[in-house]
């Protein structure tokens, strides 16, 4: 297995960390990407206590996992959004406070740049062996909101100026706390998804230009985001290759609802016949696999890939353990070798 395989536990955060871990290496994983929810990462813990990154590092050791990034999209979102009573359903109470949207804004950025500084702090706490590479940069993934998603639809009339205040607010908002992930020495990857300031290779390439190519931030990349919407999602690794810091294998499929339901999705829940987009099991849905592991290789990418498992269709167990082994069947290094050079004759 060239690169790692792990399993993102924000879908599994109702199980506390100390059940999961056990439930993560029987499914076949490597480690886990640690969702900043639940129990699985306490992010003011982390940024304070260097006895919790450590006894966090013994339960990952103690059933042979490893971790490689630490994932914040709850508090994340609430940096740039629109903020309504939706929020308070996925935000802690401390970010939520009162409620006030700009409050709540504010929260939330600082606890993203405290999220950097807790990243650090586990990551150096991770044991070191003999004979081990150089530690990788930290990888902090998440979502940052957006106060222009609500004018996805160009109608009433949109001004271009209207958009253009929408990525200087996400700068204006994050370029702070990417000097706090500078300052610590730690990347922060968008998913690029719906509901984003980035959502699409556009927007990516507009994002990255708003806060001025800031060496800290770059992509969560996940084809199932891009793919239903018409994006080509291999095209995404070949432009943006060098700003992908992490991974994420999840599937999706479209094209099979029943013609009543748009890309849009109609107000209808996941797993609804009649969708024309849902998520699916790595390997039962749509995407090109084999297509974005080669242009993986090309872009150079050695992290982890990290199954983000979501299929309503689908017993999760069943599923995550089906996904490990089709990531394992799937992956594969390159070689810096071209396949035809044993023809070629050598000089005398």
């Amino acid at each position: 297995m060239p690169r790692p395989l792990t399993l993102f536990t924000g879908q599994w955060a109702d199980l506390p960390l100390a059940q999961l871990a056990p439930l993560v290496k029987r499914m076949g994983y490597d480690g886990v990407e640690l969702a900043c929810w639940g129990d699985h990462f306490d992010v003011d813990r982390a940024a304070r206590s260097p006895a919790y990154c450590r006894a966090l590092w013994r339960l990952l050791d103690d059933h042979g996992l490893t971790c490689h990034a630490v994932s914040s999209h709850l508090v994340g979102q609430a940096v740039c959004d629109l903020i309504d009573e939706r929020h308070q359903a996925i935000l802690p109470a401390d970010v939520w406070g009162d409620g006030r949207p700009e409050g709540v804004r504010r929260r939330a950025a600082a606890k993203m740049a405290r999220t950097a500084r807790a990243a650090r702090l586990f990551f150096d706490a991770k044991p070191r062996r003999q004979g081990d590479r150089a530690a990788p940069v930290p990888v902090v993934n998440g979502f940052t909101g957006s106060s222009i998603w609500h004018a996805i639809y160009g109608f009433p009339p949109t001004p271009p100026a209207f958009w253009e205040r929408g990525f200087a607010d996400f700068a204006q908002r994050w370029i702070p706390i990417l000097q706090a992930f500078d300052r610590e020495g730690v990347n922060f990857a968008l998913e690029v998804h719906p509901t984003e300031i980035a959502f699409d290779l556009a927007t990516a390439e507009r994002a990255l230009a708003a806060v001025k190519g800031h060496r800290r931030f770059g992509f969560n990349y996940d084809p199932s985001h891009l793919a239903y919407q018409g994006v080509d999602y291999v095209k995404f690794i070949r432009v943006l290759g060098p700003r992908i810091f992490h991974v994420h294998v999840k599937d999706a499929w479209w094209g099979h609802g029943d013609g009543s339901v748009g890309v849009f999705g109609g107000h209808t829940a996941f797993g609804d016949a009649r969708r024309f987009w849902d998520f699916r099991s790595p390997g039962r849905g749509d995407i090109r696999f084999e297509d974005v592991i080669v242009a993986l290789n090309e872009a150079g990418y050695a992290g982890p890939l990290s199954v983000e498992w979501e299929d309503g269709r689908m017993d999760r167990v069943h599923g995550a353990t089906e996904a490990a082994a089709f990531v394992r069947r799937l992956d594969f290094s390159a070689t810096p070798a071209a396949f035809d050079a044993a023809f070629r004759r050598k000089k005398r």
